[in-house]
């Protein structure tokens, strides 16, 4: 396991934070109150070490498989419904919705491979990431690929606490099945929208894993 770069300015922060507090505790308090330092010293210890496991990169063997839909973050399956998809696709889709807490990885993963043809990011809310409105009202990053299967929307929100979507995607890239296109910071959802016609693979409550778990499947005979 590594830590991802994304974590390295946080972990830092937090390491010299956990110094700096628990240097003035041993300092004013252990020769008075020792047990409050103690105390102090554990719960601080908790948050770092909790911190540094939130940007934790565990290795994995990835699942490539060309006609599938991979789940692109570590979470549990929220949503599946047939939605009307108002900013790319304007007609009616199935939409698989996963919820990361902070203690899933964070990374996102591409659930498909092919060629970035879309890439909008939207200001918005943080609303919690399970609120029904949370896809179209919350900050959002947008990204769509299409492949030789067809075109996949999927879609990084930020939730009550997570403040920045990390995206390393353009128009115009070629990007790889289940390699990393994104992180976000301290809870979040990131929904995935497919055609209606497509097999759905996963279940409600499901806890899923990002680049390994397969959300879905092409039928063969619908390649171009």
């Amino acid at each position: 396991m590594t830590i991802h770069h994304e974590g390295y300015r946080t972990i830092g922060i937090a390491s010299l934070l956990f110094g700096l507090i628990n240097i003035l505790s041993f300092t004013f308090l252990s020769g008075h109150v020792l047990w409050l330092s103690i105390v102090i010293f554990i719960i601080t210890l908790a948050l770092l070490l909790f911190i540094i496991s939130f940007f934790r990169v565990p290795n994995r063997i990835l699942t490539i498989k060309e006609n599938a839909v991979i789940c692109p973050a570590d979470g549990k399956v929220v949503v599946i419904e047939d939605i009307v998809e108002t900013e790319f696709f304007k007609d009616k889709r199935t939409q698989i919705s996963i919820f990361m807490s902070p203690a899933n990885v964070h990374i996102n993963r591409n659930p498909i491979g092919g060629k970035v043809i879309y890439n909008q990011y939207h200001k918005g809310k943080y609303l919690v990431a399970w609120h029904p409105k949370s896809s179209t009202e919350n900050e959002r990053w947008t990204v769509v690929v299409e492949n030789d299967y067809g075109k996949i929307l999927y879609k990084q929100i930020a939730g009550a606490l997570a403040k920045r979507i990390c995206n390393y995607t353009k128009v115009g890239d070629t990007v790889e099945q289940s390699a990393e296109y994104g992180f976000i910071k301290f809870g979040s959802r990131v929904d995935v929208i497919v055609p209606t016609y497509m097999n759905i693979k996963v279940e409600l409550n499901q806890q899923v894993k990002g680049g390994v778990t397969v959300l879905a499947t092409f039928p063969y005979n619908l390649q171009k």
